[in-house]
């Protein structure tokens, strides 16, 4: 996965984090964290709300990420399938990232 999408996937779970929680969890640094956010905001995927001193983050679910056949995935989708599919110490995470994905669009 890239910074862009495992920034978007933490912030998904995690909507209150600070940047250097984020930059530490996707393992970049807090300035590529913020340019990574204000891509995301810039492109549409996320909000940001002011709360005080900090930011909180919304990301629009319904926002397709790819086309995939003729699918469009959403970040919702993306997000609940990476929920289902925890990595094991065994499984990277762009291989379950990759396989769930494929199991969402295969035809039934």
């Amino acid at each position: 996965m890239t910074h862009h999408a495992l920034v978007l996937v933490y912030i998904g779970r995690r909507p209150e984090s600070t940047g250097r929680a984020i930059a530490e969890a996707v393992g970049v640094t807090e300035r590529a964290t913020r340019a990574i956010l204000d891509d995301l905001e810039e492109a549409g995927y996320i909000e940001r709300e002011r709360i005080g001193r900090r930011n909180r983050y919304h990301v629009d679910i319904h926002r397709p990420v790819t086309r995939i056949q003729d699918h469009d995935l959403t970040v919702g989708q993306i997000l609940q399938i990476l929920e289902r599919e925890e990595p094991t110490t065994e499984q990277s995470g762009d291989a379950v990232a990759s396989s769930a994905v494929a199991s969402a669009v295969a035809p039934m």
